[in-house]
């Protein structure tokens, strides 16, 4: 029996009202339509529904019956409809997000209490590490990962262009010297990210100017956040995100670092949310309208 729930609402609809033209006009669609699809229910059923004469309608027992039944079936079908809307247009529900250890460190201890405050009645659980994540069995609303990804079922979009500048603390500048060129820097020692396609030399830019220049250190981390830590330390020269509304101006104004060949910036490395839809539910739109600004690098 090939019974549509759409039209088990229109027979709801008319056995409520006990009239064609007033479920017609709850529903906006014409009485004759409305009449030939409840016909047509009563045929797939198998059995006369609704008694019909020229001044009311009425409910057969077996219509009777299928309304009590029914009715129930379409209320909670509508209920769970607005439910689904308002998770839609209203940031609502549990969101979860997977992020690297550097963005857990540089993001969430400072920026996630305005967001929270923000959109109370999201909860948000976090997954912080780098590994890959099967879309499947693991699926979160948001990822968020450096650089370009592999091909793969989730939606790309870059949420920003990362700057990295270079810093040093003042005791490795007076122990080391301060590097005046680019070429300087391949003989200091330079804190790398283990992560990045450039572990073993760094791209520089001023302006139109570009080079290439091979970096060398005895230390290397997978977390921006340790890194910064360490230059601080006077372990090396280390390069470090300039983003705004995140902890990366924090860790190096309570190290003390100081920047080093200020004309030069590292390539920017986009920040992409890989999604599993287009079509975005409210809560993930929140989250990311409220990082994209956070993340961008100051003029």
């Amino acid at each position: 029996m090939d019974v549509q729930l759409n039209d088990i609402a229109l027979f709801v609809e008319v056995a409520s009202r006990r009239s064609f033209s007033q479920a017609a006009e709850a529903l906006d669609i014409p009485a004759a339509t409305l009449s030939r699809r409840v016909t047509e229910l009563e045929r797939r059923v198998g059995v006369p529904l609704l008694t019909r004469s020229t001044r009311r309608i009425g409910l057969t027992e077996a219509g009777a019956l299928y309304f009590e039944r029914c009715r129930n079936i379409v209320e909670a079908a509508r209920n769970a409809h607005e439910q689904l809307h308002d998770m839609a247009v209203q940031p609502k529900g549990r969101l979860r997000v997977s992020m690297s250890g550097s963005l857990g460190q540089l993001f969430l201890p400072l920026a996630i209490r305005e967001f929270t405050q923000l959109y109370p009645e999201i909860d948000c659980d976090f997954h912080i590490g780098m590994s890959a994540v099967d879309p499947i069995d693991n699926p979160f609303d948001v990822m968020l990962r450096f650089g370009q990804q592999p091909d793969s079922s989730l939606i790309s979009r870059q949420v920003a262009l990362m700057t990295h500048h270079l810093y040093a603390a003042p005791s490795y500048l007076a122990l080391h010297g301060t590097p005046r060129i680019p070429a300087d820097l391949s003989h200091h020692e330079c804190l790398r990210l283990t992560t990045a396609d450039m572990a073993s030399f760094w791209m520089l830019h001023s302006g139109e100017r570009m080079e290439r220049v091979p970096v060398y250190g005895r230390l290397s981390a997978n977390s921006i956040g340790v890194l910064g830590r360490l230059g601080g330390r006077g372990m090396g020269i280390v390069p470090l995100p300039m983003v705004e509304g995140v902890g990366m101006k924090h860790i190096i104004s309570e190290s003390g670092l100081v920047r080093v060949l200020p004309d030069w910036h590292l390539t920017p490395v986009p920040l992409f949310a890989l999604l599993p839809s287009r079509t975005l539910p409210a809560k993930t739109r929140a989250f990311l309208d409220f990082i994209k600004p956070r993340f961008q690098s100051p003029a």
